[in-house]
């Protein structure tokens, strides 16, 4: 239903966006054909006109175009001119022929888009197979390693190395669910399906939950009142906050602080998660938030997943925000820029 809805949105445009085309190439062949341009030519050139809009592949708009190029040329281009005059078997082959310019070109428009909408779902599907192959795999043999050493050596094993070893049992359990997470989250962004139903909060409570999944000393928020409330989808953006934060503890080392900087202004709230880590290169500032872009090869490598940078610009947009990176001398500052809501009346 919600293509639906676009498709019936975009429909004025597109019959505009024929009446200009086919309007601009007729001007166009009405100057050269002050410049003695054969009749063929113009002909040519109209239905070049067809062929523009057709390529679009919506058909309605396609018949349309080439109902209007009959139009022009018959009008303009066929003596007598400025007459419009259907009767003979030239003009009605003339109209035909745009016709089946349109209706063919539309059709093979639709049948290439259609392929290239086909390979590009195959070619995700292949991305999450290699990944989940790949990160599913880690945390599960980690979490089946651990409880089966609990389970081999209980009665060898004191009861601050069974704790020690079900933590990290539980910390893999919490890293498995992120990445399901974020596998769900882009599936449903790629299939245009991430349903936002937001609610008008304030957006601190939704930082006080990314820093308290963490429980690292490492992690810090610093808040500049006043914040302006937002319209947000609380559950989402703490998602989409925390990859973010995950992403800057993975590889800003061990002892390195991440600071929450949560600040804002009259239009718009700003959250920049700052590191001390190596930075990004800005040829890499954009790609980053690609779905499955990694700098890891196969199993080697440092890169991630290539999944929560993406589920987060996602996420972000579906908030109508921002997510960029600041360029900074050291580390990296990814910014959230979120519209400020306006107060509700109660």
């Amino acid at each position: 239903m919600p293509h639906l809805a676009l498709a019936k949105q975009q429909a004025p445009y597109a019959y505009l966006k024929a009446i200009l085309i086919m309007v601009a190439v007729g001007a166009f062949s009405l100057i050269l054909d002050h410049w003695f341009l054969p009749k063929l030519g113009t002909l040519m050139i109209l239905q070049l006109g067809v062929v523009m809009v057709a390529l679009q592949g919506k058909k309605i708009p396609a018949v349309m175009a080439a109902f209007i190029g009959a139009l022009i040329f018959n009008l303009f281009f066929i003596e007598p001119r400025y007459h419009i005059h259907m009767i003979d078997a030239e003009d009605i082959t003339n109209m035909l022929v745009f016709l089946i310019v349109a209706l063919l070109t539309s059709h093979l428009a639709n049948f290439y888009r259609n392929q290239g909408e086909a390979l590009r779902q195959a070619q995700l599907r292949s991305s999450i197979l290699l990944s989940v192959s790949h990160d599913l795999r880690t945390p599960l043999s980690s979490i089946i390693g651990t409880l089966s050493t609990i389970q081999a050596y209980k009665e060898k094993l004191s009861q601050d190395e069974q704790s020690e070893l079900l933590q990290a049992a539980l910390d893999e359990s919490h890293r498995l669910h992120t990445y399901i997470e974020n596998l769900l989250q882009a599936t449903k962004i790629q299939h245009g399906e991430l349903k936002l139903l937001t609610s008008y909060q304030s957006i601190l409570p939704v930082i006080q939950a990314v820093e308290k999944r963490f429980e690292d000393p490492r992690v810090s928020v610093e808040i500049k009142q006043p914040v302006p409330h937002v319209h947000i989808r609380s559950s989402l953006l703490e998602q989409a906050i925390y990859n973010v934060v995950d992403n800057a503890l993975k590889y800003s080392g061990k002892a390195s602080p991440v600071v929450i900087k949560v600040s804002g202004q009259d239009d718009y709230v700003e959250i920049n998660i700052v590191d001390s880590g190596p930075g990004i290169p800005k040829a890499q500032h954009q790609k980053v938030f690609q779905l499955f872009y990694s700098t890891r090869q196969g199993d080697t490598g440092e890169g991630g997943t290539g999944l929560g940078l993406a589920v987060t610009a996602g996420i972000v947009k579906a908030h109508n925000g921002l997510l960029d990176i600041v360029s900074t001398t050291s580390g990296c500052t990814m910014r959230i820029r979120l519209p400020a809501a306006e107060e509700e009346q109660a």
